[in-house]
């Protein structure tokens, strides 16, 4: 790596001087958020929907600091992207804690959660859920294929699925879907995102076991986001879409039974 020459690093500190001030500034929203989020009133919950769009605002600041690094210096800034990733861990864990992190359960296990949160209609949190995406598309794009974080990304992108589908209330999907209504194209592209997400989650998972772990825990996770999806596949009365999840389950199951049936015949021999 080329030796950086002191011109080309007070051109940097002077481009991220802003970034800097906009960063001390999030975290101090940050704080007094928490502060509010804890109190024990009806806002508390949507202070947490707050909380994560403010995280996202500060990751997206992180990643531009990392461009500024890499047109001025030509080199990644490796400390701003990981500040960035913890930030997108933070409004995903803040937005769980707003909506739960089941991956797979009935919307009545939940239900209590959005009814908190009402007053957050359907085209805020689908544009919620896109930031978040978009953060997380630009966070992965900044590292790289070869990122030592791959693996780390299954998780984040798994969780990100979940709160995607956890935020919708599917009580009103099928009057949201009303072409008078005024959420009804946000309710189609959210279904649509939501759907490709757990397929990839679920993909990405047994991705994960099968070329990195070896954990059969990956691929119980990768199973349980084919559940998740098969459950809305039913709850939008999508028989066909549901029948093929089934099929798949039923394929993916018999892999995993296979695959422990071969551990536990390995460990005898060892014994």
């Amino acid at each position: 790596m080329a030796k950086i020459n002191d011109i080309d690093r007070h051109a940097y500190f002077e481009k991220v001087k802003t970034y800097t001030s906009i960063t001390k500034a999030l975290l101090k929203t940050e704080k007094d958020l928490v502060l509010e989020s804890r109190k024990n009133t009806p806002e508390a919950p949507l202070v947490k929907l707050t909380l994560a769009d403010e995280m996202l605002n500060l990751a997206s600041n992180y990643i531009a600091v990392n461009g500024v690094s890499q047109a001025v210096l030509k080199v990644k800034n490796e400390e701003a992207l990981n500040d960035a990733r913890k930030s997108i861990y933070k409004a995903v864990i803040y937005l769980e804690e707003a909506v739960s992190s089941y991956i797979d359960a009935p919307f009545s296990d939940y239900e209590e959660k959005l009814t908190a949160i009402e007053a957050y209609d359907q085209n805020q949190r689908y544009y919620l859920i896109r930031k978040m995406g978009l953060a997380i598309d630009l966070i992965e794009n900044a590292y790289g294929d070869n990122s030592k974080w791959r693996w780390t990304f299954v998780e984040i992108e798994g969780r990100f699925a979940t709160v995607a589908k956890n935020i919708v209330d599917l009580k009103s999907v099928y009057t949201n879907k009303s072409p008078e209504s005024p959420y009804y194209d946000s309710t189609v592209y959210h279904l649509r995102l939501i759907k490709k997400l757990l397929a990839q989650a679920a993909d990405r998972y047994r991705e994960k076991y099968e070329l990195s772990t070896g954990q059969t825990l990956d691929f119980k996770t990768g199973i349980n986001f084919l559940a998740a999806l098969r459950r809305i596949h039913i709850v939008l009365a999508e028989n066909d879409e549901s029948n093929e999840i089934k099929k798949k389950l039923a394929i993916w199951s018999a892999k995993l039974e296979t695959d422990l049936k071969k551990q536990e015949e390995a460990k005898k021999k060892k014994v």
